[in-house]
């Protein structure tokens, strides 16, 4: 009984924290809407574009939520990529947008082409 328990609870868990975790539907909406150069950074993030780790969202990916949550779906489409493009999300004076033409990270400051433009931070 013990088992059963153990395994439901398992189960169930999993399932929590999957539902608040990108699907690889929502990957591949914005791997078709940014494709990346193989080696950049972008590339090489995968998950940690949108997520710090596990669950948990960074900058850029608050603002995609925030995003998603404006237009009252769970559904990632190009257009909502595409509407935090002008902001910039880890306020270090480049445009999502710039960021990732770039193949770099919009969620981290540290990530950011060599030259750019300065872009509007998002308001709260």
């Amino acid at each position: 009984m013990k088992r059963i328990k153990l395994f439901v609870s398992t189960l169930l868990a999993f399932g929590l924290m999957a539902g608040a975790l990108a699907t690889p539907k929502m990957q591949a909406v914005f791997i078709k809407t940014y494709p990346a150069p193989k080696d950049s950074a972008l590339a090489k993030a995968k998950c940690t574009v949108c997520h710090v780790k596990g669950k948990e969202l960074n900058v850029y990916g608050k603002d995609l939520q925030k995003a998603l949550q404006e237009k009252k779906t769970k559904d990632l489409t190009a257009e909502i990529l595409k509407s935090i493009e002008k902001l910039d999300s880890d306020k270090d004076s480049v445009s999502n947008g710039d960021e990732l033409k770039a193949g770099t990270l919009p969620g981290d400051p540290k990530s950011k082409p060599a030259e750019s433009k300065p872009a509007e931070t998002p308001t709260e």
